[in-house]
C-alpha cells in the first residue's frame, strides 16, 4: 500500500509525532498540470496524518504561496518540523518568489498551537544564505541559488537550535560543491548562518538532509540522511552503478563530523527524500517517495526497517 492523492503528486515529505499521532507535511501539486516536471514551481505544503505509518488521512493544505510580491509567492519547498519547548510547533520551509523567477530560495518559519493550523511569522525570511561561506546566485556555476530543505534540530547541549541545509560553496568544481550548510539560532526567529557541517565532496547538492538518532539500536550513534541525483555529480564520480536516491552516512555526534566517503545507500530503489521515523513498537523506519514512472510515481511508500540498510 501507498499513500496516494487522486488528484495531486505528492514528493518530498517530513513528519512530526504528537506521541498518538504521525504528522506527515508533504508538498503536492495537482495533477491537472499534466507534466510532472511543472510541480515544482506549483507547490504547496500539504498535512496528512496517520497512526501505524500505513494508513493516511489527507487533510489539504496548510501552507500555500502568498499573495503576489511577496517573498515566497510563487511555490513552497521542503522544511522540517520541532516542538517549541515554550508552546506549540515550529515549521522551517523553503520558498521562493516570481520577482526571482524562483531561482533564488530562502527559508521561513510558520508557527502552530496544534500541528494543524500554520501562521507565517512576521519576520519572514528568517534564513538567508551568506557569502562567507555558500554561494550565492551565479548562473556561471549553477542554475540557482541552492538554499533550501531545513533540518531543524534541538541542540545537544540545550543551546537552542540547528537547521541543516541544502546549500553550495562559492569555489571548487561547480558539479562538486555541494554541502550541508549550517545555521543555529536560540528562540528559532534570528538565526546565525555558520560554516558548512560536510566538506565538498564531489556532489552538486545533498537534498533533503535528516540527522537521525540510531540509539538504542547502535550504542547513541547518529547518522546523517540525504538524497541526490547523479545528474549533478562531479564528472569523476559519475559510473553506471550510482543511481538518484538516498543515502546513509554515519556522524561522530549529532552535529559531525561526517565523512561523506562513507555513505551507503538507503531505501527502496527508485524512491528519493527518504526520512527515517520510530514506530510505536521502537523501530526506526524508512520511508520515501516513488520517483521512477509508473503506477506509483510521485506517491508515499510504505515504512520498511532501517536496521536492514545497516547490516
Amino acid at each position: 500500500m501507498t499513500f496516494r492523492l487522486d488528484d495531486h503528486w505528492i514528493w518530498d515529505f517530513w513528519l512530526a509525532d504528537d506521541g498518538d499521532t504521525y504528522h506527515l507535511f508533504h508538498l503536492r501539486a495537482p495533477r491537472s498540470l499534466g507534466d510532472p516536471d511543472l510541480r515544482h514551481f506549483n507547490a504547496a505544503i500539504a498535512h496528512a496524518t496517520s497512526h501505524d505509518l500505513h494508513t493516511w488521512t489527507p487533510h489539504g493544505d496548510v501552507l500555500v504561496p502568498a499573495a503576489p510580491g511577496n517573498w515566497d509567492d510563487l511555490a513552497l519547498w521542503t522544511g522540517s518540523v520541532v516542538a517549541d519547548p515554550r508552546g506549540g510547533w515550529a515549521m522551517l520551509y523553503t520558498a521562493c518568489s516570481r520577482a526571482e523567477d524562483g531561482l533564488v530560495q530562502r527559508i521561513g518559519l510558520a508557527t502552530s498551537p496544534d500541528l494543524a493550523t500554520w501562521t507565517r511569522h512576521p519576520d519572514n525570511p528568517v534564513i538567508e544564505a551568506d557569502s562567507r561561506w555558500y554561494e550565492l546566485s551565479d548562473d556561471t556555476r549553477w542554475h540557482d541559488l541552492a538554499w533550501r530543505d531545513p533540518w531543524v534540530m534541538v541542540d545537544p547541549d540545550d543551546d537552542g537550535f540547528h537547521a541543516l541545509i541544502t546549500a553550495r560553496v562559492p569555489d571548487g568544481p561547480t558539479t562538486g560543491a555541494g554541502v550541508i550548510g549550517r545555521a543555529h539560532s536560540r528562540d528559532l526567529v534570528r538565526w546565525e548562518v555558520g560554516a558548512p557541517l560536510t566538506a565538498a565532496s564531489g556532489l552538486g547538492h545533498l537534498e533533503v538532509p535528516q540527522v537521525v538518532d540510531l540509539a538504542p539500536e547502535s550504542k547513541g550513534r547518529h547518522a546523517l540522511v540525504f538524497s541526490y541525483d547523479p545528474d549533478v555529480l562531479r564528472p569523476d564520480r559519475r559510473s553506471p552503478d550510482v543511481t538518484s536516491g538516498s543515502f546513509v552516512v554515519p556522524m561522530g555526534g549529532p552535529l559531525g563530523p561526517v565523512d561523506l566517503t562513507d555513505m551507503r545507500p538507503l531505501g527502496l530503489p527508485g524512491t528519493y527524500s527518504n526520512k527515517v521515523v520510530r514506530d510505536r513498537d521502537g523501530v526506526l523506519q524508512v520511508l520515501g517517495f516513488v520517483n521512477r514512472p509508473g503506477p506509483d510515481h510521485l506517491t508515499l511508500t510504505d515504512p520498511t526497517p532501517l536496521a536492514s540498510y545497516l547490516a
